[in-house]
């Protein structure tokens, strides 16, 4: 598509300063009439999901050797900071299996092709994929939190034989065969302790922005093979419900359906109270299916529900607070009858009592397929016409690369034309960094923190009567001027707080 027309699309056409719209969190621009301070920080979660499982992200292949992996690796980071993001989510347990180095489970085979080998075998046995991520997203102003899958355990396109190391071979009473995968079983109580396990050491090894889990608790139900009247097959835990039966525990759960509900509560609860005792400063997020409990959705909505079929209470989580932010699955239309995009919204927005972030999934690798690019830039217009949500992830980071139907270059110049700082976490406490010490030389301006370093720097540049914001990484300690006149920097830390700003006036 031509550029003029991606203008047009964006409603940008003939403007030759794009700015944030009004119904953005935050100004992005203020005249110097208006104040000769800089305007408050935009403030918006822009996020996208980099799957590893079937390499549907990243990499583009298996086998590819680590050099190889990590060019792909900085060239979708590359592409997420040029279009605008903040963020990426990036699938580090795709099934029982890791894209790091892993003392407790093997080797994913989406690197190497085969589980349990290294990626690039002997050549290069340093080579730890997860904490390239992490160093090169931060170098790029970008948060990067890991994703776990957190019980299931094996893909159905899953190619190459188990490793001895897996899960499934070492504890097999803890994983059934469920139609084609394998899947942990959340009435384990040992399955539940081993996925604790293995968030835990990344929590303590790596230096993530976030832990993340999806929507795979109980899997979804499998078609009962012969059945012609919508039986599902049922899903293998008569064993483990049986010992709870025997165990005789007076007051628990009176039916299986409400068992296997208190079985992912616990896990849920238990991940929570983990990553906070490791890390206070990490946010904990989940990205459920988008339709909530049958007894509470609005009418008209219609459809499979994660409270019965995936036994995952999604809405008494999200009132005690045991996340930090809910991204909701609503991969339909704003249209779309039955799961209207903006109705679902509205019912996520209204259980959020214990007002913690609301950042729903876009089903972005739709467009081309299902819908037109615009379907995305109208949802985000929907999203910022609701204050409550601020921010959103796109599934997946492919729809972006590709830039299918125009949809990167409509976001980047268009809702995505001013850069946003991820939203605050005040919950999570902590102090704010300092005001940094600036120093202006040489037609740019330097940047010296006081104290520790914050995790990233916010920029305002003020040039022909207007303030321009950015974001710029940590490790970045000067600035163009360009042709400003004043510039103001302020520090960022882990959890989104915005220290005091230190501004310098140029000549």
């Amino acid at each position: 598509m031509k550029r003029r027309a991606l203008l047009a699309l964006a409603g940008l056409a003939g403007c030759a300063d794009v700015t944030v719209p009004p119904s953005t969190p935050a100004p992005a621009v203020a005249s110097l009439a208006d104040a000769s301070t800089p305007p408050p920080a935009p403030r918006e979660f822009r996020g996208a999901w980099v799957a590893t499982v079937s390499n549907i992200d990243w990499p583009s292949k298996p086998g590819l050797a680590p050099q190889e992996q990590r060019n792909e690796a900085t060239a979708l980071l590359d592409r997420a900071r040029a279009i605008g993001l903040n963020a990426l989510i990036l699938q580090v347990r795709p099934a029982c299996d890791a894209i790091y180095p892993s003392t407790l489970e093997p080797w994913s085979e989406s690197l190497s092709g085969e589980q349990g080998r290294a990626p690039g075998g002997n050549a290069e046995p340093g080579y730890d994929p997860l904490a390239f991520w992490v160093d090169q997203a931060h170098r790029r102003g970008l948060e990067l939190h890991a994703w776990f899958n957190p019980y299931r355990a094996r893909h159905s396109s899953a190619k190459s034989a188990l490793a001895a190391s897996h899960l499934a071979l070492r504890r097999p009473e803890l994983v059934k065969r469920y139609g084609d995968m394998l899947w942990m079983d959340p009435g384990e109580p040992a399955a539940a302790a081993h996925t604790l396990a293995v968030v835990a050491d990344v929590v303590r090894r790596y230096d993530i922005d976030g832990v993340h889990i999806d929507d795979y608790f109980y899997p979804y139900p499998v078609p009962l093979p012969g059945d012609s009247n919508g039986a599902e097959l049922p899903f293998p835990d008569d064993d483990s419900y049986a010992r709870r039966l025997l165990s005789g525990a007076a007051g628990g759960p009176p039916t299986r359906e409400d068992w296997r509900r208190a079985n992912v509560d616990a896990l849920v609860q238990a991940l929570y109270r983990t990553v906070r005792e490791i890390k206070p400063w990490l946010r904990v997020g989940i990205s459920p299916f988008g339709i909530g409990r049958p007894d509470k959705r609005p009418a008209g909505i219609t459809g499979f529900s994660q409270y019965d079929k995936l036994y995952a209470d999604v809405e008494a989580w999200l009132s005690k607070g045991w996340l930090d932010y809910l991204a909701p699955q609503l991969y339909w239309p704003i249209a779309r009858e039955g799961q209207q995009f903006p109705v679902l919204l509205d019912y996520w927005l209204a259980e959020n009592t214990a007002q913690r972030h609301v950042w729903p999934g876009l089903f972005t690798s739709q467009v081309q397929k299902a819908w037109p690019a615009r379907e995305i830039v109208d949802q985000l217009a929907l999203l910022r016409s609701r204050p409550a949500a601020s921010g959103h992830i796109h599934f997946s980071m492919a729809a972006l690369l590709q830039d299918r139907d125009g949809v990167a270059t409509l976001l980047q110049m268009g809702p995505y034309a001013q850069a946003a700082l991820v939203p605050a976490t005040p919950w999570l406490g902590g102090d704010a960094p300092a005001a940094p010490r600036l120093r202006a030389a040489a037609g740019r301006v330097s940047i010296e923190a006081v104290g520790a370093l914050p995790a990233r720097w916010a920029v305002w540049r003020r040039a022909a009567g207007a303030w321009r914001f950015a974001v710029l990484p940590a490790q970045e300690r000067s600035l163009g001027i360009e042709g400003a006149d004043a510039v103001a920097v302020a520090g960022v830390d882990r959890v989104g707080k915005l220290g005091a700003t230190q501004l310098i006036k140029l000549p």
